[in-house]
């Protein structure tokens, strides 16, 4: 008998310790499916994360009971639950999934020791991620800091294929097994989210992942930016929980290249006798702005998970400390002034309409668009000069897809203190980005009804407006907290400050 113990791999197909448990099953022997409610993990959740896991395991349970088995479910540490559970079904071995982050793995050496000392084995494996990290280095065998270099290797090496899911003869009888039922959200000591979670489980990611492939794949690359276009997977989650498997998806992934170059072939070949292609296609067929790019421009969006997993992995404290180090601290506001403002980003009360579009789509419904999140996360350090902290710790609350990994790197990028950061001098204009990137406005009035009847030109020169107009155009919406002119010096000094250069100046001046 084995147990494999489910963590963030909440799913039956594509999961490879899974399969690896059933494959070394011999016969009269079996695997025992179990999740654990780890008290450790559960004080760093949040409600909507812990709603999505519920359901998810809801999802899975259902999926090993038509296989004829059952989920085991226990709670408290697993370092005493799991050599406990390998006594009473009299398992000679443990399998789970690797996790990255710095808890997991003191966690998961907590546990390899106890059951060393059950004189149970253990077994690991590598399935969050196509490339385990540490594998994809620099020719010095050092992390890649640089994601484009990073990218190049993840992209050309070879992918694992999906593995099959356990069948029946694989796991443990139902009647073997002893199921206690799944604990509430308030059993577990959270209320339920305000948020309108989306539905969790293979099922539904798959739904996703279908809709996906069949249509805005090949147009993610011109329209991923643009909020109101729905032109992304929403399958952030989804890889987060494990409800579905990366190789899963990479292959679906794969599929589209082959439409989208069969296309591309197609649109060249009628273009021939023409303009040499209508869409301006090189010779060679490849596709610089079209489906091609777009496929491709997806995958890279799966390395970028994998590269933020390795840059965890390899620095585990970046979840608190800067990974990039100034010469000085930063100066970030601090006080009842910069709380206040904090208090305005987190209720979407900036007076800046795509900022605060973000926020109030973050708090109705647990996610927030990519381009919105790097939008509000540069107001947050750019604009209010605020410790891109405060953003991590309000994102980790509020989001059903937080990955430690990826909200940690995308916090630095935009802090300009992280791996391949944004420049400190490259500061997002957040009127200019409504503008470019919701024109129309169709976004911003969907979570700003106040904003719902102003013109999309008034929404963007909202800043412009004197007060008398905004009160007559939208009453019920605020001024601008900071003038972003002003806050954009203000940030370039601090980021000098923080490098030295204000005192090279004073220094040259003298």
């Amino acid at each position: 008998m084995r147990l494999f113990w489910h963590r963030r791999d909440l799913r039956v197909a594509d999961n490879r310790g899974l399969a690896s448990a059933a494959e070394a099953t011999a016969d009269g022997d079996a695997v025992v499916p179990v999740f654990v409610f780890d008290e450790d993990v559960l004080s760093h959740a949040a409600s909507p994360r812990v709603r999505f896991m519920l359901d998810a395991l809801a999802e899975l349970r259902d999926d090993y009971r038509e296989r004829g088995s059952d989920l085991v479910v226990a709670r408290g540490d697993p370092a005493e639950v799991l050599p406990a559970l390998a006594a009473d079904y009299g398992a000679d071995a443990v399998v789970w999934n690797e996790d990255y982050s710095g808890l997991a793995r003191e966690r998961d050496a907590r546990v390899r020791m106890a059951l060393d000392d059950a004189g149970v084995a253990r077994e690991t494996h590598h399935d969050a991620v196509q490339h385990e990290p540490g594998t994809i280095t620099t020719n010095k065998g050092d992390p890649y800091a640089v994601f484009t270099y990073f990218w190049k290797k993840w992209r050309d090496r070879e992918k694992a294929d999906p593995f099959d899911a356990p069948t029946a003869a694989d796991l443990v009888d139902v009647d073997a097994v002893d199921a206690a039922a799944l604990p509430s959200i308030a059993d577990l000591g959270f209320e339920e989210p305000t948020a309108d979670v989306q539905s969790a489980g293979t099922a539904a990611a798959r739904d996703r992942l279908a809709a996906f492939r069949e249509d805005a794949v090949f147009r993610y690359d011109d329209d991923r930016d643009y909020p109101a276009k729905e032109a992304t997977s929403r399958l952030s989650a989804d890889l987060k929980w494990g409800t579905i498997g990366v190789r899963e998806v990479y292959v679906a992934t794969e599929e589209a290249m082959g439409t989208a170059e069969a296309t591309t072939e197609a649109e060249s070949m009628a273009g021939d006798g023409g303009d040499g292609g209508a869409d301006g296609n090189d010779d060679d067929g490849d596709d610089e702005s079209g489906p091609v790019a777009s496929v491709e421009e997806f995958q890279s969006q799966l390395a970028w998970r994998e590269f933020y997993a390795q840059v965890l992995w390899a620095n585990p404290e970046v979840v608190t400390k800067n990974y990039k180090e100034y010469e000085h601290p930063i100066d970030w506001r601090e006080g009842e002034e910069a709380m206040v403002d904090l208090r305005a980003w987190k209720e979407g009360k900036t007076g800046y309409p795509i900022v605060d579009a973000g926020m109030r789509q973050l708090r109705e419904e647990a996610y927030m668009h990519n381009r919105v999140r790097m939008i509000v996360a540069s107001f947050l350090t750019k604009d209010l000069l605020l410790d891109w902290r405060h953003g991590y710790e309000h994102f980790r609350e509020h989001l059903a897809d937080h990955d430690t990994a990826n909200d940690t790197g995308g916090w630095q990028w935009a802090a300009s203190t992280g791996t391949d950061a944004q420049p400190y001098f490259r500061i997002f204009n957040p009127m200019t980005q409504g503008e470019r990137y919701d024109p129309d406005a169709e976004y911003i009035s969907e979570y700003v009804p106040e904003l719902a009847s102003v013109s999309a030109e008034s929404v963007h020169s909202w800043h412009e407006l004197s007060v008398g107009r905004r009160r007559q155009l939208a009453p019920g919406y605020p001024d601008p907290i900071v003038d972003h002119s002003e806050m954009r010096e203000a940030a370039l000094s601090m980021f000098k400050r923080a490098r030295g250069e204000a005192e090279e100046e004073r220094a040259g001046a003298d």
